[in-house]
């Protein structure tokens, strides 16, 4: 008598993401071994991230240089303005998206811009620019739309503004820390007055003896819930009363955990996420917290990514936080990668679910106030929200990690894999399959049909007659089938498909197979 098929079901496929950490034969099915050009969509689903379409229709000045850093300018009266730097020069997007290169409007001679590695923060409509050994710099639009000037030629300047590195705009005033002779110190503006360093409640504030660990510099600098956050390399100290500076004082301080990046600190809404000496981090910190414990986001990965930020000048790692899309990137321009943190759920350890972009290479990041994700390239600025890059393809590869299909002891006989996919249209999807860990794949090349337009609740067939469904959006749904050959004790499938103009997800795998002979 023939024995019977038996089925093995993978629902919400790597809904747990990458784990590249621990060992793959205790691993739940949910997690990936392969996660390229991935998301978790909201549906807990592995699918394809977007694309991006270009923004400004030509480069002007800015030739076929890269875009060091985007900032968007929330003025007095609502309007928006995109700022960037590239190519030694400050530009804004104007009409049209078109580049609009500012110049010089100050008395003097210009200053000299030797580099794109600003940091921008905002103050009563005013853009303030920060990079080490440069003066800092200002764009007023209330005085000029098309010029900025230095932070010391706006009038009623008074003090001398630090050649800071860092800038930060929190509570009302602007403070700014690590000058080419001072990493130890922090200083504050005046309240409401991001050109006033002297009098008033403007102020400074050295740490350089409050590090509990030893000498330590400052990287970074954030704000959340009234406490001031400033990180250094090794340690981090947390000040409350920060809306006060006068009454301000140290409420915490960890001498284990330091920050690698200065762009790579971000402010979730209730968390501050960064890169630190250990992986990608959060503060977890409520005002009723007396601790700040730490929650690991890069558990399931450190290795690979610590490795990887090995070759990486780690100034030129990039981050954003988008609340619209759900994910922490990190960018690792050498290893041209992108790390996405899933920040929409946890896993039960605390750590992020977590895939990686292998064909976007972003030089900057920016998450827009109407949610907007900007992307920096050479020449140009892009928008994520499209299923190409600039009209090219990418690929997305989603692998599971190798398991026994109900007893290690006996191997299994493929026969058939079915795969549940989720949009896509006239495009080639291939399923892959090995065994026991050897590296070496079977696969076919399967075909996802031309999408139709389907309202929903109509039923309809595909291709031989296989069932195909709709969701409300309109997105396809489509079983495919292929047939599978080999045997195995431990079973790794494999699936890959070139996005082209339409999302792509992975609803369920069911792999059918005969048992095999006790080994």
């Amino acid at each position: 008598m023939s024995q019977a098929l038996q089925s093995y079901s993978v629902s919400a496929p790597g809904f747990y993401g990458l784990n590249t950490q621990d060992s793959p034969l205790d691993l739940a099915s949910g997690f990936a071994s392969i996660a390229t050009n991935a998301i978790i969509d909201q549906y807990g689903r592995i699918g394809s991230r977007k694309g991006y379409s270009r923004v400004n229709p030509s480069s002007g000045t800015l030739g076929a240089n890269n875009v060091g850093v985007i900032h968007e300018l929330v003025q007095t009266d609502g309007t928006l303005t995109i700022l960037f730097a590239g190519n030694a020069k400050l530009f804004k997007l104007g009409t049209a998206n078109a580049v609009t290169q500012l110049t010089y409007g100050g008395g003097g001679s210009a200053p000299t811009i030797t580099a794109n590695d600003w940091q921008i923060c905002s103050l009563n409509g005013i853009a303030y620019f920060f990079q080490t050994g440069h003066d800092p710099l200002i764009y007023d639009p209330a005085v000029s739309t098309t010029t900025y000037r230095r932070v010391s030629e706006k009038s009623g300047y008074t003090g001398t503004v630090p050649l800071a590195n860092i800038g930060i705009s929190a509570f009302g005033r602007i403070w700014v820390a690590s000058t080419t002779t001072d990493n130890t110190t922090i200083t504050f503006s005046d309240l409401l007055a991001g050109h006033v360093w002297s009098g008033g409640t403007s102020g400074t504030l050295d740490v350089s003896r409050v590090w509990p660990n030893g000498a330590d510099q400052i990287v970074g600098l954030a704000s959340h819930n009234g406490f001031l956050f400033i990180f250094g390399k090794r340690q981090i100290l947390i000040y409350a009363n920060a809306t006060t500076p006068a009454t301000m004082q140290l409420s915490d301080s960890i001498s284990s955990v330091g920050c690698l990046g200065r762009d790579t600190i971000h402010t979730t809404g209730s968390d501050i996420v960064f890169l630190s000496n250990s992986g990608v981090r959060s503060l977890l910190r409520t005002i009723q917290e007396k601790s700040a414990p730490l929650r690991d986001l890069s558990k399931n990965v450190r290795n690979d990514l610590m490795a990887s930020l090995s070759s990486e000048t780690l100034a030129n790692c990039k981050a954003v936080y988008s609340e619209i899309n759900g994910f922490y990137l990190l960018t690792l321009p050498i290893a041209s990668q992108v790390y996405v943190f899933d920040t929409k759920a946890q896993l039960q350890d605390g750590s992020a679910r977590v895939t990686i972009w292998d064909s976007l290479n972003p030089t900057c990041l920016l998450s827009c106030r109407n949610g907007d994700l900007l992307i920096g390239k050479s020449g140009y600025i892009g928008k994520y929200d499209t299923y190409l890059d600039n009209a090219s393809t990418y690929r997305l590869q989603y692998f599971t990690n190798y398991a026994d299909l109900g007893d290690i002891g006996i191997t299994s006989i493929l026969k058939k894999i079915v795969v549940t996919v989720i949009g896509g249209s006239s495009q080639d999807f291939i399923v892959k399959w090995g065994f026991d860990f050897t590296g070496q794949y079977y696969s076919q090349v399967l075909s996802i049909p031309t999408s139709t337009v389907s309202e929903y609740g109509v039923a309809e067939y595909g291709a031989n007659g296989v069932p195909v469904a709709y969701y409300s959006s309109g997105v396809q749904l489509q079983l495919l089938i292929g047939q599978a050959t080999g045997s195995g004790k431990a079973v790794q499938t494999g699936y890959e498909t070139e996005i082209t103009g339409f999302p792509v997800s992975i609803q369920k795998i069911e792999i059918q197979a005969k048992r095999g002979k006790l080994v």
